[in-house]
């Protein structure tokens, strides 16, 4: 299978938000979840209220069961919406979230640089204290 294929795949069965959708959905009480590296949040700003979280820790930090999770993981009936930056990386990891019992969980399509082009809120990232 090459990569293409299974993102198509794993596409299939995420019903997948344009960036209004997006900000609706946090709107109503939903999470966005940028896993975008550091890097790229310094060079384009955040999602104001989004929760940063590095595509490697993601699972054990939104499994609501887990005892590293983010105090934000609430329950398997959260609905969350994972932020990428052009919306690739996160329909693969909307959909490993799916396999941990989130069934809500799903991926904004263009990511990042689709949420800024349409105008929505960006901020600049916080400063780590010196």
């Amino acid at each position: 299978m090459r990569v293409e294929e299974l993102l198509t795949a794993a596409r299939e069965g995420l019903d997948r938000l344009g960036p209004a959708e997006a900000a609706a959905a946090r709107d109503e009480g939903g999470l966005l979840v940028d896993i975008r590296y550091a890097a790229l949040r310094e060079r384009d700003g955040v999602i104001p209220g989004a929760l940063i979280v590095e595509r490697n820790e993601l699972e054990w930090r939104l499994d609501p069961v887990c005892e590293h999770r983010a105090p934000e993981a609430t329950g398997h009936d959260l609905r969350v919406v994972v932020i990428c930056n052009e919306g690739y990386a996160s329909s693969l990891a909307a959909v490993s979230l799916r396999a941990l019992g989130l069934r809500r969980a799903t991926d904004l399509v263009g990511g990042f640089q689709a949420w800024r082009a349409a105008g929505l809120p960006v901020a600049a990232p916080a400063r780590p204290l010196p």
